[in-house]
């Protein structure tokens, strides 16, 4: 098993910026990617960005393209999720993911979640 904590989410004005944690404990050797989604509320969860562990090969989606990057510490066990420029339609609930499997965007590659946490940007 594999077990992921987020941290780093809060209120922050438009315009500014928030670095989410997600550090990783248990068997993470197992894990090939380590990826970020979030839930607003009413609608679906959307995939972020993703990072395989190994060689840290990177993927964002078209949304967050510019605005977020992913990065990790292997050493640490931790991936992180740079967020700058945040806009209201940002505020979500934003979940760190790891993969066995590969960092497609689709949840059935998601093998473990994070309790998620919370960012709230107001305008």
């Amino acid at each position: 098993q594999v077990q992921l904590v987020e941290s780093g989410g809060g209120s922050v004005q438009a315009g500014g910026s928030l670095r989410l944690s997600c550090a990783a404990s248990g068997y993470t050797y197992t894990t090939n990617c380590m990826g970020w989604f979030r839930q607003a509320p009413g609608k679906e969860r959307e995939a972020l960005a993703a990072i395989y562990r190994i060689g840290g090969s990177t993927w964002h989606a078209d949304s967050v393209k510019g605005r977020f990057t992913i990065s990790q510490n292997n050493a640490k066990d931790t991936s992180y999720l740079q967020m700058n420029s945040l806009k209201p339609e940002d505020t979500a609930i934003y979940y760190c993911a790891a993969s066995r499997r590969s960092c497609h965007p689709s949840e059935t590659y998601v093998n473990y979640w994070g309790q998620g946490t919370q960012v709230t940007v107001s305008s």
